[in-house]
Formats: C-alpha cells, sequence, structure tokens
C-alpha cells in the first residue's frame, strides 16, 4: 500500500468517522482529535460506521495523501470494539492487514497478558 522504509506508526481513531471528510476534515481529526501532528509523515487511519469504507491520511513530505478503500462484500474490522481510548496504535504492518480485511491484526495490539495466556507465555520463556 504505502512503500517506505521508516518506521511509520499508524494512529487509528477509536469511533466511526463521516468519510465524506477531505483533506482537511481529516487533517484537524488527526490533529485534535488523535492529538498527532498529521505533518509528521506518519499515518492515520479512519474508518466508516457501517465499516465499508476507510481512508489512510499521510503527509509523505511534499503534501497530504489520502488512500481509500471501499469493500464490496465484507466489512473491515471496528477499532471501536478493540479499543482503551480515542487512539488506537498500529504498526504498518497491522495496517497492511487492517486494510487487506484481516481481523488478525488486533491480535498483536493487545497486551502480552490477553495475547499470550500465562500457560503459553511460561512455555514461550523456556523455549527461549
Amino acid at each position: 500500500m504505502i512503500g517506505t522504509t521508516r518506521n511509520v506508526k499508524v494512529f487509528a481513531r477509536a469511533e466511526p468517522t463521516d468519510l465524506r471528510a477531505g483533506y482537511d476534515s481529516l487533517f484537524a481529526l488527526a490533529r485534535d482529535v488523535l492529538e498527532q501532528d498529521p505533518l509528521s509523515g506518519h499515518a492515520f487511519l479512519f474508518v466508516s460506521r457501517n465499516r465499508k469504507r476507510c481512508k489512510v491520511l499521510v503527509y509523505d513530505g511534499t503534501g497530504l495523501v489520502i488512500f481509500m478503500k471501499r469493500l464490496e462484500t465484507s466489512r473491515f474490522a471496528a477499532p471501536w470494539e478493540h479499543s482503551r481510548g480515542d487512539v488506537i496504535e498500529m504498526t504498518m504492518s497491522e495496517l497492511a492487514l487492517f486494510v487487506e480485511g484481516s481481523k488478525a491484526v488486533w491480535r498483536t495490539s493487545l497486551s502480552p497478558d490477553v495475547a499470550f495466556p500465562a500457560p503459553l507465555r511460561s512455555n514461550l520463556a523456556s523455549a527461549v
């Protein structure tokens, strides 16, 4: 989706967004709601209420870019079902999985206690 060798973070809004919004509105949401600098080069994910569309806002060094995807037969995962606040932080790999429709993206975002229950954690620790 977005080719880069930089360590880019992704900040997802943890509630549905009206995706009629354009550059200026998404910029304001990234700045005011997600409390991040939209010109930082990081990516900002917004998902519609019906989870059929998403937009990613990113500054590429020369200007703002919006990537949009509309699903025809399925739905994106709902970030607001997995959040503990207003913002969900993801990696670019997790964003790629999200845009492809994977629900497994949230397992890597969970705390180690949730993602790896105690018996599994002890088995992993002893294997290392």
